[in-house]
């Protein structure tokens, strides 16, 4: 098991702790591994009543790290090696990229996302992968994809439209803005506020521990059966749409323009 992150079971609540600060728990080959191994071991688990997900260091997650975006604009989009994002996932509807955020899906036990500092792109979407989040209001959340000339290709077309209203994520991905958690939860993006978002999940985790573990399987299965079939053709587009985008003309000129902070000119 990777150190980046870290597992650990309490009283029926599994704590999964990125734990890459130095870089906000930026994702990279590395970490993308990491997480869906982590997840993959929560699942074997015996025990699991809740499942509380949460960044070490200042922030949650900060989206991709700068040497993916590195690879992209040097043509590395074709690459399917293990740790690369766009490895599929055998016998899984995702890759890579889309089993990090789906694999809490997979799970039985609900899982809980604390958000603080950052959730950006990848980040985000890891987020919108949980049953319930919490988000300490000055939290930044973005949708981040399109500033770096992508879409959101880890399940978050999917989980966004089933949480905010069809403009709302429309807008969010359009224009890659920025919001705070406050925001965040008025437009339905995250579930609770709270000064304390890892506490506050750990004490929701712990309420919900204390239910019959069966039932509350048995209810988040019936949620997630209402969906699968159309989350895989989902994913799947995502997939589609991606590779027509990795190392384009104007995804190449989105980095450029951004890691020389300039503005950048688009091709029609």
């Amino acid at each position: 098991m990777s150190d980046r992150v870290l597992v650990s079971l309490s009283n029926g609540v599994v704590e999964v702790r990125f734990n890459r600060a130095d870089k906000r728990n930026a994702l990279d080959g590395d970490q993308f591994l990491a997480i869906a191994d982590a997840g993959e071991r929560v699942k074997s688990m015996s025990g699991v009543r809740a499942v509380v997900l949460c960044g070490d260091g200042p922030s949650f997650c900060a989206g991709l790290d700068f040497s993916v975006f590195a690879g992209m604009a040097g043509g590395e989009s074709d690459d399917r090696s293990a740790g690369n994002p766009a490895s599929m996932v055998e016998g899984n509807i995702t890759q890579l990229a889309q089993q990090v955020c789906w694999v809490w899906q997979e799970i039985e036990a609900p899982v809980i996302a604390a958000v603080h500092g950052h959730a950006l792109g990848g980040g985000c979407q890891i987020a919108l992968g949980a049953d319930i989040r919490i988000s300490h209001p000055d939290a930044k959340w973005s949708v981040r994809e399109v500033h770096w000339g992508l879409v959101p290709d880890m399940t978050g077309t999917f989980m966004l439209s089933r949480l905010v209203r069809s403009d709302i994520a429309r807008e969010l991905v359009y224009t890659a803005k920025v919001i705070d958690g406050t925001e965040a939860q008025a437009i339905g993006l995250t579930t609770h506020l709270s000064d304390d978002p890892y506490e506050a999940a750990h004490a929701l985790a712990a309420e919900i521990a204390g239910r019959s573990p069966q039932a509350v399987r048995g209810a988040k299965q019936l949620f997630n059966r209402m969906f699968l079939q159309e989350a895989a053709d989902q994913f799947d587009a995502e997939r589609q749409v991606i590779r027509t985008l990795i190392g384009s003309a104007n995804q190449v000129e989105a980095i450029a323009a951004n890691l020389e902070n300039r503005h950048a000119t688009f091709a029609d």
